[in-house]
């Protein structure tokens, strides 16, 4: 793995990396479309392509249940499964398992937990976390951490932080004394843990930054705290990690956070919101959010976004996508989703450009002005 930083913004600590995979090349700043099962929920991998994008997250945890390892290992791996020949990121599973807090019991050897799907009862352990993305064949794995919600009583937070470190170092262990079985190098990256609490986190990441991970993740934020106090954790973290490593924010977040933490210093970032959002109507404009089924755009003829250079941006108007939505269309979820992903992607490549033009926090300013609209006039 390489991992170097090609241009910084004076004015920040903003930066463009190129981050090296046995997939490809990722230029960070970079957003990972979410296709938790395999594939971004209404999207077709080769609408991705034509996007940019230039890496999936896929779920370790819901891959494992359905369809299962094996049959995965079968195909030779999740790329030739699933027919995305770019990198794959995959998430250990230690979110879902958070969320799914009424079904899964956690103890110092893992997390013992019922499926969602038909309540059978699996365990998950670091060293069988690693093993399983072994068998998924991601260009990088995540450790198994334990997240915590917010609000959390300190004791709780240093608990669930200690815990995620001593899980860390056994997958490292794991990751050390296995092979990847498909013939090419995979990364591990880490998870710092700690809630909202800035020495937890500062401990946890400087005890990870002491060991051979390829990559750090910022994790358990987005959980229900303010976006201040979010965008203070970030801080934290980034004054502690390695520059020569890149800085992933796990499930964050709306356009005005990927600006923000961009300018902290964060490389990566996933999230559903764009396309869970497109499919309940919701739009990501150059001229701030939309909601499709408001009766103003009945009559408009206005296409969804014009500034940006996508074929649907362009060509499908506001009043003929609103008809799709009222008339329950698998277009319009298709159509709304692929919009919602231009509009990020093509957000992310103008944080490049302008961190390399040396422009970013001007640009920044004047682009949060215009997405904090929270309806866009007829």
């Amino acid at each position: 793995m390489s991992f170097r930083v090609v241009a910084c913004d004076s004015g920040s600590r903003a930066r463009v990396g190129i981050l090296e995979t046995a997939h490809g090349a990722i230029e960070t700043p970079a957003f990972m479309p979410v296709a938790t099962q395999g594939a971004v929920k209404a999207l077709e991998h080769r609408r991705l392509h034509e996007l940019g994008a230039q890496i999936l997250l896929c779920n370790a945890y819901h891959l494992y249940l359905r369809p299962g390892s094996a049959v995965i290992e079968h195909f030779g791996g999740l790329h030739r499964f699933i027919g995305w020949h770019k990198p794959i990121l995959t998430d250990s599973g230690g979110y879902q398992l958070f969320s799914l807090q009424q079904l899964r019991r956690i103890s110092e050897d893992g997390v013992q937990f019922r499926s969602h799907i038909d309540g059978s009862l699996h365990h998950f352990t670091p060293e069988g976390v690693v093993q399983l993305q072994r068998q998924l064949g991601s260009d990088i794995m995540m450790v198994l951490d334990e997240c915590i919600g917010y609000p959390a009583d300190r004791h709780v937070a240093a608990a669930a932080m200690e815990r995620t470190l001593r899980w860390a170092r056994r997958s490292l262990e794991a990751f050390q004394n296995s092979e990847p079985l498909y013939g090419y190098p995979q990364l591990l990256f880490a998870i710092g843990q700690g809630s909202t609490y800035a020495e937890l986190r500062r401990l946890c990441l400087q005890e990870l930054c002491q060991w051979e991970f390829d990559g750090y993740a910022i994790g358990g934020l987005s959980v229900g705290e303010p976006a201040e106090l979010m965008y203070e954790m970030v801080e934290v973290s980034v004054e502690v990690l390695p520059a020569e490593r890149p800085r992933y924010l796990m499930g964050v977040g709306t356009p005005e956070n990927l600006l923000e933490a961009i300018e902290r210093g964060v490389d990566l970032f996933d999230c559903v919101l764009p396309t869970r959002n497109a499919r309940n109507g919701q739009l990501f404009t150059t001229r701030g959010k939309l909601n499709i089924r408001n009766a103003r755009w009945r009559l408009s003829d206005e296409p969804i976004d014009p500034a940006l250079p996508f074929y649907v941006s362009q060509n499908v108007t506001l009043g003929y996508l609103r008809h799709l939505f009222l008339a329950g269309e698998i277009a319009a979820l298709q159509l709304a989703t692929e919009h919602n992903l231009a509009f990020y992607h093509w957000l992310l490549e103008q944080a490049r450009q302008k961190i390399r033009q040396n422009s970013f926090r001007h640009w920044k300013r004047s682009m949060l002005e215009q997405l904090r609209q929270t309806e866009v006039a007829p």
